[in-house]
């Protein structure tokens, strides 16, 4: 299973953004995520997060990193992801280290996303016919917790152009 820990791609974004003066929701934060994911099949034909993204009524959405958030509901967030260091059981930041092409990918990624409005995010991963969308309304198929296939993810997006291209 390949892939990053999503909360050092979260940390990731919020670095970004503070030294970009952009404010971040947890509702934000998650679109976010799950943009870069997005391109980063597309563009590097690989995983960037190595768990599942999930359907949520709001998007796709990371759950443990949702309830990493949650404390700060729609206020920006103002800390960053931690994990339990198994050595001492202190609590500690989630580094992160990428190769290059995922960093600059990262880069290009969160430069545009990370201006959007948190609404806009939204409506941009409600896509009508997109991966949300086919597993949110499902049919009354059984879907047990609403995950995201990352084929679908491709094959949705594979006809989009990346908005890294965008300047």
């Amino acid at each position: 299973m390949g892939g990053y820990d999503g909360r050092a791609i979260a940390n990731f974004i919020l670095d970004f953004c503070d030294r970009n003066g952009r404010a971040v929701t947890n509702l934000s934060l998650q679109k976010i995520v799950y943009f870069c994911h997005v391109w980063s099949l597309i563009e590097l034909g690989r995983p960037l997060v190595r768990h599942k993204f999930e359907a949520w009524e709001y998007g796709p959405v990371l759950p443990y990193l949702y309830r990493e958030f949650r404390k700060f509901d729609r206020l920006a967030i103002a800390g960053r992801a931690t994990q339990i260091n198994p050595r001492n059981g202190q609590s500690e930041v989630v580094q992160y280290a990428f190769d290059t092409q995922t960093e600059t990918l990262l880069n290009q990624i969160v430069a545009f996303y990370s201006r959007l409005r948190a609404s806009d995010l939204v409506e941009l991963s409600h896509a009508e016919g997109g991966p949300w969308h086919s597993v949110w309304n499902h049919g009354g198929r059984v879907n047990p917790g609403m995950k995201i296939d990352d084929v679908k993810i491709q094959e949705f997006y594979s006809k989009a152009t990346c908005p890294n291209s965008i300047q």
